[in-house]
């Protein structure tokens, strides 16, 4: 058996979680990205407002996949296994906390945070799909990995036309 010195054993531990509280970050994560997205609609210039719309609806489905994943019988039993955290939980979690929105807001503002948000959710995904153990939640991950992905490269796309149309 290999011993572990006195106060790494803290450390190791503080850098897991268990499958249920990651899920619970995910689900606040998802719920503060439709918050975000919704609120945004009216704030946006009008060649905005459908993909703002169109982000909001998807947050909502990612949160309603994470709700439905936690009341699966199927995963109740994975709920408390410790995982690794991945490097870039801190920097997800800071995204549950949303920007104040100003009445009017700079698309270029609004894009940049935008990409931001989806940059962490793809990396957090990314990393928990390879510490979760195979099956429905690991599926999970990777399948949302995938969906930041696809949104990022929307809002890289959107935010490039309006950077070469002369609207920054």
């Amino acid at each position: 058996m290999t011993s572990v010195p006195e106060g790494e054993s803290y450390h190791l531990l503080k850098e897991k979680a268990t499958l249920g509280d990651i899920l619970e970050t995910a689900c606040d994560f998802e719920q503060a990205a439709f918050n975000f997205y919704s609120e945004l609609q009216n704030k946006v210039s009008k060649p905005l407002r459908l993909l703002v719309q169109d982000l909001a609806e998807e947050e909502k489905r990612h949160f309603d996949l994470f709700q439905e994943l936690k009341n699966n019988p199927e995963v109740s039993e994975q709920i408390g296994q410790l995982i690794k955290k991945p490097a870039s939980d801190h920097r997800f979690s800071d995204y549950i906390l949303l920007p104040k929105l100003d009445e009017v807001i700079d698309d270029q503002a609004v894009l940049q945070y935008a990409l931001g948000r989806e940059q962490a959710a793809m990396e957090q995904y990314s990393s928990l799909a390879e510490e979760t153990p195979s099956g429905q939640i690991q599926d999970l991950f990777r399948y949302l990995a995938n969906e930041e992905l696809e949104h990022k490269k929307e809002l890289e796309k959107r935010y490039y036309e309006l950077v070469h149309s002369g609207g920054v």
